[in-house]
């Protein structure tokens, strides 16, 4: 597992423009090759008007349309509606055929990572390995806030990859489980819906003290009489944890892609809460060589007070990452 960390971007980045009608998926695309980024994550469900019945006429324009940026497509989103009918979940056998149809489609895009929400079920991979191998997949659970890399949930499909010995399952790391420091933008949207300053600066510094987020909630809840945003806020340390980035390493054969989460890139191109200096040579020492594939969420925390910006927020964290992968460390 030699070579060079790449940079991508995940078209999620761009939910906020695309949705308004203020980019194409062209547009973001092109945005991206002009970052000296090479890698386009897809959400076929978000971005295929199509979807699931997406031409041959389709899948080349992607290609053609990656290619002609210098780009190519790096990860598939899939997406499982287990309540897709109102009286019934889905069946063991309707998830496999489920996701059988996304791996198809990932493999006409020429794509060879699938990432996998976190709620999918071990043993209903287990069924799909075959169908993967013989396309050339990848399949990555997300590892995602509040769950991280040694959690019993995730070890179990790291232990199924390792029982079948395939190289077509494994995991995908969101950098969201490496919150360091509490996000200001969440803060600040928080105490315009009523947080009291005083409060608001206890939690953060609960978090920066990694106390357990039950104690804290009851503490605002219940000690200190929180009103509603105070609650909130206190409820968002159950999904802002700090695992350990030296763990990378030991967990690196098992994934191929990164989805590079992050809610702000100050000005200078730093991100406030995320460790990514922690993070990338961590990557780097254990030689790592896939995409990091940065995926913005900051703007549902700013859409009220704000346009969102969010090629510049993108433009942010590459700049970060070009620092980092240089070796310049944190500024």
């Amino acid at each position: 597992m030699s070579g060079t960390i790449k940079r991508g971007v995940s078209l999620y980045s761009f939910q906020e423009e695309l949705f308004l009608g203020q980019m194409t998926v062209e547009d973001a695309i092109a945005f991206t090759a002009s970052l000296g980024a090479t890698g386009v994550e897809v959400l076929p469900e978000q971005n295929m008007p199509s979807f699931p019945n997406v031409t041959d006429a389709e899948v080349a324009w992607w290609q053609e349309t990656a290619a002609k940026h210098g780009c190519e497509l790096t990860c598939y989103d899939m997406f499982l509606d287990t309540k897709r009918r109102k009286d019934r979940l889905m069946s063991d056998d309707e998830q496999v055929e489920s996701i059988r149809r996304d791996l198809d489609l990932c493999h006409r895009l020429g794509i060879r990572n699938m990432r996998i929400l976190v709620f999918v079920r071990p043993d209903i991979l287990e069924r799909c390995v075959p169908y993967a191998e013989e396309r050339d997949i990848h399949m990555g659970v997300e590892v995602h806030a509040p769950w991280h890399l040694e959690h019993a949930w995730i070890l179990r499909t790291v232990d199924v990859a390792d029982r079948l010995g395939t190289k077509h399952l494994g995991i995908l790391p969101d950098m969201g489980i490496f919150m360091k420091h509490y996000p200001p933008a969440f803060r600040a949207r928080f105490e315009r819906q009523g947080a009291r300053p005083e409060v608001a600066q206890f939690i953060v510094d609960q978090h920066e003290q990694k106390i357990m987020a039950e104690y804290t909630i009851y503490e605002v809840a219940v000690k200190m009489g929180g009103n509603k945003a105070e609650v909130a806020m206190a409820e968002t340390l159950r999904h802002a944890p700090y695992a350990n980035p030296k763990r990378l390493a030991d967990y690196a054969p098992y994934f191929r892609h990164i989805q590079a989460k992050f809610y702000e890139m100050t000005p200078e191109a730093t991100d406030p809460s995320i460790a990514y200096d922690e993070v990338i040579p961590v990557l780097q020492k254990a030689e790592w060589n896939g995409y990091l594939s940065s995926e913005y969420e900051g703007n549902r925390w700013i859409q009220d007070v704000m346009p969102v910006d969010s090629r510049e927020q993108v433009r942010r964290q590459h700049a970060m990452f070009e620092r980092l992968l240089a070796g310049e460390g944190a500024r």
